[in-house]
């Protein structure tokens, strides 16, 4: 198509950042406003995008855009979407409207003014949220592999600000000390993320010199690395293709988070406010596995496919750490942080399974957790700003004064323990039959997670929300207008997906049978149970269908 709409839908929230930071100091409320509105209208591109998009075209990518950038270096400007891509575009849109709406006050001057007590600049706070979402939304789109890296990269600059200049005001220990906790995961975060893409660069420059090599012609463009690998003209060789990937899945990794590049995580979910925690682990941290899918996969298919058994393992043990991790909690959001890092190996494991249910279940899994994390965590927030602390043992009882929040952080949690009837739920199953269908002790070692996670969430919903009513949380208001604005339509969507996740699946299954044909692989023939052939045949062990078909 003519027209560059997936340009315009990463342009507009770029386009409301610097509108909203240009806003003068004393138009705090009117920023609010308009980072608002500005986020709705991306929100509303994204659905063109997204009821435009033919899942059953026959080319890879739509609503391509290409066009001559560094031509010396073999750059263009290059975006395309697949079902997969504009799933996560339509997560991220739909979530940063109610990341505005949850952190309405959290720019808010504080009531005190004193050389240690900072003003906060509100137009700063809701500018950099509108700027990770543009660079969110155009990394999802790029298929050039350098425009990918760039906006990668670039993102981490807002986030830095947010974490370390925008953090949590629960604590209890004073600003100073919050500033210094804040100020350590903010560079932590940062000096994690950025060994990952200077290695990822390095990477990216060895794959141009592959390619200007054979080609003739240097290209990042991962559509003619694909296209001149299926043709022949391009033969990466074992090693180089081995150590390309690496450096490419390391920054990933680090991204995701996967174990045990994952320690960033839950000091910057911890010391953040509470949306600027959901914008790191629903949005941010989906850019890491969404790469894998897309970068690693396809343009390193031998080298997946090697290194295959150690990310399975990786990813196992990050089911298990992360669960284990959240149990022993007794922070609030650090427990929904290590829960993250859970089911983030979760969809490793299914992204590495090579399955179409594995590959199917994890991109589902993406999106289903940016929204019951989303749940989750917001309403936690919700509860921390009412208390003024995080501890779990501060709380006791606030079902019985706060009703309708105790419910909706019952629902949020019980999402994220993958119930039966809420989203999450079919997108751990099909990753766990993915994954078993290949791999089936790696698959029976994961279900533990599951157990795992029904003990960390229901003895957070118990200590919080249940028993005597602590004296601290007596008379704690309950939800109102605009939370409840916030957790509703992200309550209703966890409903809706978990009974009918159709969409979601018709949307990104071409996607996943896209990548499992460029990788080469297919789903394993199932076998059955046979008890008894007719006429003395085979009893009582596992047989191929066509050793079926022969009985018969």
């Amino acid at each position: 198509m003519s027209f560059p709409l997936l340009t315009v839908v990463a342009v507009v929230p770029a386009a409301g950042a610097i509108a909203t930071a240009a806003l003068p100091a004393a138009k705090r409320t009117a920023a609010k406003w308009l980072a608002l509105l500005f986020s709705l209208v991306t929100f509303a591109l994204a659905l063109v995008v997204g009821f435009r998009f033919d899942p059953g075209s026959k080319s890879p990518y739509q609503f391509t855009e290409s066009h001559a950038w560094i031509s010396d270096f073999g750059v263009r400007y290059e975006l395309g979407v697949d079902g997969i891509a504009v799933a996560l575009i339509a997560l991220t849109t739909l979530l940063i409207p109610f990341i505005i709406l949850a952190g309405w006050h959290d720019a808010d001057p504080l009531e005190e003014a004193t050389p240690n007590r900072r003003w906060r600049p509100t137009q700063g706070f809701f500018a950099l949220i509108l700027a990770v979402e543009a660079m969110v939304v155009i990394s999802f789109e790029a298929t050039d592999v350098f425009v990918f890296y760039i906006f990668f990269e670039a993102m981490l600059i807002p986030m830095y600000f947010l974490i370390g200049g925008f953090g949590d005001r629960a604590g209890g220990d004073g600003e100073d000390a919050a500033a210094s906790r804040r100020s350590y995961a903010a560079v932590k975060f940062l000096l994690y993320n950025l060994a990952g893409g200077l290695i990822m660069l390095a990477a990216v420059i060895g794959l141009y010199a592959v390619t200007a090599d054979q080609l003739g012609t240097g290209t990042f463009s991962l559509q003619q690395i694909v296209e001149a690998r299926a043709a022949g003209r391009l033969d990466i060789g074992t090693g180089t293709e081995r150590l390309l990937f690496l450096g490419f899945f390391f920054a990933f990794a680090v991204k995701a988070p996967l174990w045990p590049l994952h320690t960033w995580l839950p000091g910057a979910m911890g010391e953040s406010t509470a949306p600027v925690a959901v914008l790191i682990t629903a949005v941010v941290d989906k850019v890491g596995t969404f790469a894998m899918l897309r970068f690693c996969l396809q343009l390193f298919p031998e080298a997946s496919s090697w290194a295959t058994p150690v990310i399975l393992v990786l990813a196992l043990i990050s089911v298990l750490y992360g669960a284990l991790l959240a149990v022993a909690q007794r922070d609030i959001k650090r427990l929904i942080a290590y829960a993250s890092i859970s089911h983030f190996g979760f969809i490793i494991l299914g992204i590495f399974a090579m399955t179409s249910q594995g590959q199917g279940g994890a991109t589902l899994y993406m999106v289903n957790h940016g929204i019951s994390t989303a749940a989750l965590m917001l309403v936690a927030g919700f509860l921390i700003s009412r208390r003024g602390s995080r501890l779990i043992a501060d709380y006791g009882g606030v079902q019985k004064v706060a009703p309708i929040l105790a419910g909706t952080f019952l629902v949020g949690g019980l999402a994220t323990l993958s119930l039966p009837g809420l989203a999450p739920f079919i997108s751990e199953f099909l990753v766990l039959v993915g994954t078993f269908s290949r791999y089936p002790v790696i698959g029976i070692i994961a279900t533990l997670g599951i157990v795992l996670a029904a003990l960390y969430v229901l003895v957070l919903y118990q200590r919080t929300m249940t028993g005597p009513v602590k004296s601290e949380v007596t008379g704690m208001p309950d939800l109102r207008v605009r939370e409840l604005v916030v957790v509703a339509p992200l309550i209703a969507l966890l409903l809706f997906l978990g009974v009918y996740p159709k969409p979601l699946t018709d949307l990104v299954n071409p996607a996943v049978d896209h990548t499992l044909s460029v990788v080469d692989k297919k789903d394993p023939k199932p076998t059955v149970q046979v008890d008894a052939v007719p006429g003395g045949g085979r009893h009582g062990h596992a047989v191929r269908d066509q050793d079926v078909e022969a009985a018969k």
